[in-house]
């Protein structure tokens, strides 16, 4: 849901000054020692691609997949995060721009307590993506492009998003009057536009297990 048009953007408003004289406080309870006691690694997987790709179909998929297992992990859903978190951001290129930056930082502290974070997010700028990236250490971070063909897409579009985008009743909408910058080496790229969900969860948990970020199914 569009934040109400009478809310300013962070674009629209002056910055505060930034905080001086921080500094950061490290628990005694490590993510090392988080990992040993769950029998897993946390992980960032960020899921982007086209609105209508799959991303939070496949998030959530995964999600319970890995919630099955006894695993803690949790969605960071695009939607669910403009309804508070994001409450103050529009869709110009900035706003955009601060939404992912947001995204990054709660991911990070998601990443330091032990949690497999998935989050869902168009995130069409290649720029804005690489800065989450760098936010962690190699190997924590795997961009996962839910690729779909901006048909396929337009024919999923059950909230009529796209239609409302050509007829110019929303501006600046990814794929339609602004750009997607997919990614040109993501760690994984799922054919969501023409495979299975179940293929697709099942793409995603494989990559995990190679990583050894999860560990793979008890043999009967």
């Amino acid at each position: 849901m569009r934040p109400d048009a009478s809310v300013r953007s962070v674009s629209e408003m002056t910055s505060p000054a930034k905080a001086t004289n921080i500094v950061w406080h490290h628990s005694t309870v490590t993510r090392a020692a988080r990992a040993h006691q769950r029998g897993h690694r946390s992980a960032i997987l960020w899921f982007t691609g086209l609105s209508g790709a799959g991303k939070s179909t496949l998030a959530n998929a995964v999600n319970s997949a890995l919630f099955e297992q006894g695993l803690a992990c949790y969605v960071l859903d695009g939607d669910n995060v403009r309804h508070g978190l994001c409450s103050d951001l529009g869709f110009s290129d900035a706003d955009r721009e601060e939404n992912i930056r947001r995204i990054g930082e709660v991911a990070k502290l998601f990443l330091d307590a032990g949690v497999v974070v998935l989050t869902a997010f168009v995130s069409p700028f290649q720029a804005d993506r690489q800065r989450a990236r760098e936010l962690v250490e190699a190997g924590d971070f795997l961009e996962i492009h839910c690729a779909a063909d901006l048909e396929v897409c337009e024919q999923r579009d059950t909230k009529g998003l796209y239609a409302k985008a050509r007829a110019g009743e929303i501006k600046e909408f990814t794929g339609i009057s602004s750009p997607y910058e997919a990614p040109e080496a993501p760690e994984l790229r799922v054919a969501t536009g023409e495979q299975s969900l179940d293929d697709s969860v099942a793409q995603v948990m494989a990559e995990l297990e190679r990583r050894g970020i999860i560990p793979a199914p008890a043999e009967p």
